[in-house]
This record gives C-alpha cells, structure tokens and sequence, in this order.
C-alpha cells in the first residue's frame, strides 16, 4: 500500500472518531431528561428537550459558514478545534448552576458540533471519488458508534449515581464526556495530517466559484434539502420521543431506556457501509428500499409489546440510518468539489432547523398529553405521522438527480 493511500486510509479513520463524539454528544442527554427537568424544576418534559433542541440549532444553523470555511481553511484545524469546543460545553454544562446558563453551555456544545459536517464530508468525498458511498458508510460507522455507546453511557452512569446524587446524578456523566472529548481533540491535532491542494484548482478560487448558476438548480437543491428534513425530523423524534414514551408508558428508568435508544444506532454500524457500497451501484434505489423498510418500522413500533421495542429499535436503525450516507453521496457527487462544503453546509442547515425542532416539539406534544402520556394508545397517531413524514422525504431523491444532471455529473 503507497504512503498517500495509507495516509487517506489515517484520516477516513481519525475522522470516524471524531465523527462519533460529535453524535455522541448529540444524544448524551436523552436518557436524563426526566432527572435534567427535576434538577432544575422545571415545569415540564419541554424545557428539559429544549436543551437538545438548543443545542443542535446552534450546531446546524451555522453549517453553510462551516461550509464556506471548509472549502477555505485548514479542514484539519476545523475539525480539531471543533471537537474541543464541543467537549467544553459538555463541561460547562455539568457544572451549570442554572437553566440559563444550561441552555448557553449546550449552544456552545452545538457551535462546536457544527465544524464536524461540512468539513469532513467534503474531505472524504476529495479522498475517495471513487466508492464515495462506501467510504461515507464507512465514516458512519463513527456516528454509529458514538450514537450507540452515549445513551447507554450516560443513562447508566446516572442511575448508577442516583442513590447518592439524587436529581444531580446526570451531571457527572455529561462532565466525563466532555473531559473523554477534550483528550480526544488534542490526540486528532497530534496525528492528522493537512490536506494537499486540490489537482488544479487554489482554495481561494474554489471560494470564488457559484454554488448553482441559475435558479432552477438552487430551486431543485432547496426542495431536496426540505425534503430529507422531514426524514430528519423524524429521525430525531425517534430518540427524544421514544424515551420519553418508554419512562412514561412503559415506565423504564433512566438506564435501560438509555440501552433502548442505543439498538437504533448498534445495527447501523454494519448497514452504513454495506448500503453505502450498494448505493455506489445505484443510490436512488438503494436509499428508497431502507427508507421503505423505516417507515414501516417506525408506524409499528408503539404497538409492539415492551419487551420487543429494542429489536425494533434496532430494526428501524439498521435501515434508516443507512440512507445517511447515501444521500451524504448523492449531495456530493451532484455539485463539483469546489462548492461541496458550502453545499453541505446549507444542506444541514435546512435539515438541522427543521428536524431538531423534533426534540422540543415532541416534549410539548407529551406534556399536551397530561396523565394520557402514561397510556400506550395516546402515542400511535404521533409515530404514524412521523411513518409519513419519512415516505415524503423520498421526493427529495428526484431532486437531486436533477441537480446532478443539469451540472452535467451524470457521467461522473
């Protein structure tokens, strides 16, 4: 194997790493919601999901700047300083004395999360235009991984601490995550490497380049972009929803719904690279059948019996989570190089303000539900509108094989 491609082979690794704190801290407060809202006496289930709501609007709503930067600087810069202040908000938030100070220390967690995407799709989609899918499947793995080990981490920990730390019990797991991510920001800074310069163009031209010529592509990006966001919207529901369905109707603590949330994202670390290297072979397919498949999933999965929701939950992941890097592909081999980290970023941007509304909508949705939250029924009308909102999204695919063939990528 050559010196470039085990260097590519380094940073696709490195990259998976820090892809995994990202997510990691993305749904570390999941299981502590119930103990968050008693801690800081609150009214209801809503002001504790607003933090994860807060937290990803400030890590998604910056994106297409994030983007702009990734097509300018230093991607390896962005990415380890990002990673750093990401862990330092998860600090910040352990040692809050307040909700006000809570919901600043999640929006700097977020700020921080929002250097990740841009910068390391773009990256790896230069790295390997070749088996683009595959290497983004496998780059999901890292998102997988952190997805799966931080619910059952944190919801663990704190029921481990409860005894003794009562309602503060979630503190002390959010402040070891974010320590875990500090060391981890320092490590990446010591063994990545910078990116060379692209084959025949200089950062500052790329920068200077349109991202679409005319209105009807911009048309088409947009319409994709809100598309995918109701898959988005569901996919984040799915977490913030499904614990708070599984303490409240099915009266689990803190610890197994932790374990709960982590089957959607255990099984999807085989199925992203295994659908990301089908997609290379035909992605509009590929992504329509997993999203088939999680819809389905999602419409079943309140009326199982408690015992069943984490094969389901792991069911559901093992497809959904799939389309993840197939439509990551899709975005990026519809637009040239030059523009694929502002394009990215404005991507996340539509699907990070529309989807992670999910997390503080669904916590209104359960407190509307009054003494009915505890009732297994009150819940079936919700999950078959998000079973919908994931069949809609599927009109984004057409999109952007439009874009993809009025830039003339087609071929390509």
């Amino acid at each position: 194997m050559s010196a470039g491609s085990i260097q590519k082979h380094r940073m696709l690794f490195l990259a998976g790493v820090l892809h995994a704190f990202t997510h990691l801290y993305q749904v570390a407060l999941m299981p502590l919601y119930l103990l968050i809202q008693k801690n800081f006496k609150l009214e209801s289930e809503a002001g504790a999901t607003l933090l994860v709501t807060v937290m990803l609007l400030a890590n998604f709503l910056p994106s297409y700047f994030m983007g702009l930067a990734a097509d300018k600087l230093s991607r390896k810069k962005l990415l380890g300083w990002g990673l750093g202040m990401n862990a330092l908000g998860f600090i910040l938030l352990s040692w809050s004395p307040n909700y006000v100070c809570a919901l600043g220390s999640v929006a700097l967690a977020g700020l921080g999360g929002s250097f990740f995407h841009p910068a390391a799709t773009a990256m790896v989609a230069r790295l390997y235009p070749v088996g683009t899918g595959r290497a983004l499947g496998l780059l999901g793995i890292g998102a997988s991984v952190g997805f799966c080990f931080s619910p059952i981490y944190t919801g663990w920990r704190a029921t481990m601490l409860q005894p003794s730390m009562g309602a503060g019990a979630w503190r002390q797991p959010v402040l070891e995550l974010g320590l875990f991510g500090l060391v981890m920001a320092g490590v990446f800074a010591w063994l990545a490497h910078e990116e060379g310069p692209l084959p025949t163009l200089g950062k500052q031209s790329n920068v200077a380049e349109k991202i679409f010529p005319n209105a009807t592509l911009w048309l088409l990006f947009f319409a994709a972009s809100l598309a995918f966001s109701l898959r988005d919207f569901t996919g984040m529901s799915m977490s913030s929803l499904g614990s708070l369905f599984l303490q409240k109707a099915h009266n689990y603590d803190p610890k197994f719904t932790g374990l709960a949330i982590s089957g959607i994202f255990l099984t999807s670390a085989i199925s992203n690279p295994l659908f990301g290297g089908f997609s290379d072979s035909g992605r509009g397919k590929w992504t329509m059948a997993v999203l088939i498949v999680a819809a389905a999933m999602v419409a079943l999965f309140p009326h199982v019996p408690s015992r069943w929701t984490i094969p389901v939950f792991a069911i559901y992941g093992f497809f959904f989570m799939a389309s993840y890097p197939m439509v990551e592909a899709a975005v990026m081999q519809s637009v040239p190089d030059a523009v694929r980290g502002r394009v990215f970023g404005l991507f996340i941007t539509v699907g990070g303000m529309i989807g992670n509304l999910s997390h503080w909508i669904v916590g209104a949705w359960v407190k509307g539900l009054g003494n009915a939250a505890h009732s297994v029924n009150s819940y079936f009308s919700i999950y078959a509108v998000l079973a919908i909102f994931i069949l809609i999204s599927l009109a984004g695919l057409p999109a952007l094989h439009a874009i993809r063939r009025r830039e003339h990528l087609e071929a390509a």
